[in-house]
């Protein structure tokens, strides 16, 4: 299930996508036009400007904007950054891989459905871009 941080992430820069030419965004806005509380969408947007997604800009003027095109920003990198693993287990993850402590890897049916689950996940997430976020 997609976390809560993570579907506002996306609420977020989606609302930044049809504003990209506008200039930058007040929090506030944000927060106010997708619902979203303001102290959990600063912390969400702090890790998303650490990445390089976004940048922001001080003052009279000021918010924050999307620093990479939204055409090329995956929603797997999305998920990734503020979520963790796409993978339902994490003997399945590629990015987050751990050995479950209580499976053969070699012999295990819900090891082998879940590999199968990821790639399709990961086939859709990593075809789709911010841009897809908007109507």
């Amino acid at each position: 299930m997609l976390s809560k941080k993570s579907q506002y992430a996306f609420k977020a820069l989606a609302y930044l996508v049809e504003k990209r030419n506008d200039g930058p965004v007040l929090i506030s806005e944000i927060a106010e036009h997708k619902k979203i509380p303001l102290k959990f969408l600063e912390n969400i947007l702090l890790e998303l400007k650490k990445a390089d997604i976004l940048d922001s800009k001080k003052g009279k003027g000021g918010g924050y904007f999307l620093k990479e095109n939204p055409e090329n920003v995956k929603l797997a990198k999305i998920i990734r950054l503020v979520n963790g693993p796409i993978a339902m287990l994490p003997c399945v993850s590629l990015n987050f891989y751990e050995k479950c402590e209580d499976c053969n890897e070699d012999h295990c049916g819900l090891h082998d459905v879940l590999i199968e689950v990821r790639d399709v996940s990961l086939r859709i997430l990593e075809s789709k871009t911010l841009m897809d976020l908007i109507d």
